[in-house]
């Protein structure tokens, strides 16, 4: 039984980036970047991806590359005698099981309106029409659940086929089909008459918003989607660590990751704002923006059943990469745990994840009663919080202290994992700073996320 590793460099960070690579990208990113004074709050997002998101990510890559393993046993095979370390296991693999439980849903979405739209099926809808699709969709619980059926087992076959042959040959291919898809979405988005008002909406670096929110709910908003924009914490990155070489420092391995995973976010924009704001369409936040006001904009557009269907395609692709990612960890978490054959884990998970990500697809209708949240959440909000705002930023301060603290891996072994090889050094004089700095932003994140949850309403 072989656990499998990548064939080259641009395959893990191609994978990499699939992982990072989500719908939060495109549909929150766009939103608040235009909410909190476009230009003014990119600058405080990259900010907060260069001195918090690099540090963790390059942390879990170190992990995952000295031990070979998943989360699963990474710590098992680095912590000091004694400890405990690695009874994280079981967060990173929950963390990895919830995520899958309501992602495997909201993809199965992605690939209904691509069939929809490429079929025609919003030609003549006015917006009442469009907006009754979507809310059909939702009340729907077959339909949905034959969707998500088939996004477990379109991804879960392609982990079926190896590492290799599967999930690097695939994603890498899908990731580049999502990058070219991108561009030809922006230009023609750019090129539509009007743009140039959705263009300043979103890139105009207004300070006077800042100033209107306040620049901490400002600071507050760039950290939190820096922090989940990347996926880290649940181990899903260490995985991919572990299956490469020592012949790249880490270091510029998650820069590359991090400048893919931004330039999707950004691109995300520069397709919906200059169309929506083209077409006057209103480029309101959350699904709305994909299932209600994208397709009024296509309906519009000359060409607008191509344009519309690319659009799904590039928002297929960035969800399916992020579930094969998840996938495939889970994978070799359950091949490390059971020591059984890889391809029997994957007959036996698929059922399993569809059984598991059933609750998500019920919250909308036969259990939308269940309301944990208050009016308008559901089972999908509870399995995204615990997610989210518990196990991403708690994982993450997991290995942020395994790697610095001398009662874990340590900095000295952390510090030489990351640096073997060549490119770009990672800075030895950042030891203060992640030992008891940034330790101290993620639980700020942490405590925010539950009293902007919980008490600022």
């Amino acid at each position: 039984m072989e656990r499998g590793n990548f064939s080259t460099r641009l395959g893990f960070i191609l994978v990499s980036a699939g992982c990072a690579i989500g719908l939060g990208n495109v549909w929150r990113f766009p939103y608040i970047t235009g909410q909190y004074g476009g230009a003014a709050f990119v600058l405080i997002y990259l900010l907060f991806l260069a001195i918090m998101g690099l540090p963790i990510m390059v942390a879990e890559f170190a992990v995952g590359r000295a031990s070979i393993r998943s989360a699963a046993m990474s710590f098992d095979v680095l912590e000091p005698r004694g400890t405990r370390w690695h009874w994280y296991k079981y967060g990173a693999i929950a963390g990895n099981l919830l995520l899958m439980m309501f992602y495997t849903t909201v993809t199965g979405w992605m690939l209904y309106y691509l069939y929809k739209t490429a079929s025609g099926g919003f030609i003549g809808l006015d917006a009442a029409g469009i907006e009754a699709v979507f809310s059909g969709m939702l009340m729907n619980p077959v339909l949905m659940g034959s969707y998500m059926a088939g996004v477990v087992l379109l991804c879960g076959g392609i982990c079926y086929l190896g590492v290799q042959a599967g999930v690097e040959r695939i994603t890498k291919w899908m990731m580049l089909a999502l990058l070219i898809l991108m561009g030809l979405l922006a230009i023609n988005s750019i090129l539509l008459p009007g743009a140039g008002a959705g263009l300043h909406y979103y890139l105009y670096p207004d300070f006077g918003k800042l100033m209107e929110y306040g620049l901490k709910e400002v600071i507050f908003a760039a950290m939190g989607q820096a922090f989940f924009s990347l996926s880290i914490g649940i181990g899903a990155l260490a995985v991919f660590g572990s299956y490469i070489g020592k012949s790249k420092r880490l270091t510029g391995e998650a820069v590359w990751v991090i400048v893919l995973d931004t330039f999707v976010a950004i691109m995300a924009g520069l397709i919906i704002f200059p169309a929506c704001f083209s077409y006057g369409v209103d480029p309101s936040s959350g699904p709305n923006l994909l299932f209600v006001a994208m397709p009024n904009v296509f309906n519009a557009m000359p060409f607008g059943q191509l344009w519309g269907s690319l659009f799904f395609l590039f928002m297929t692709f960035a969800a399916v990469s992020t579930v094969i990612a998840v996938f495939e960890n889970l994978i070799v978490c359950f091949f490390e745990l059971l020591h059984q054959d890889r391809q029997q884990i994957i007959r036996w998970g698929m059922p399993v994840i569809i059984l598991l990500s059933l609750p998500c697809v019920l919250g909308f209708n036969v259990w939308s009663g269940f309301q944990p949240f208050g009016p308008g959440s559901g089972v999908l909000e509870l399995e995204d919080f615990l997610v989210s705002y518990n196990l991403l930023p708690l994982g993450s301060l997991v290995y942020l202290l395994f790697c610095m603290s001398r009662y874990g891996w340590g900095w000295n072994a952390f510090i030489k994992e990351a640096n073997m090889g060549q490119g770009i050094l990672f800075p030895t004089w950042l030891r203060a700073y992640l030992t008891w700095g940034l330790p101290l932003i993620v639980l700020a994140i942490f405590f925010n996320g539950y009293y902007a949850l919980f008490f600022n309403k």
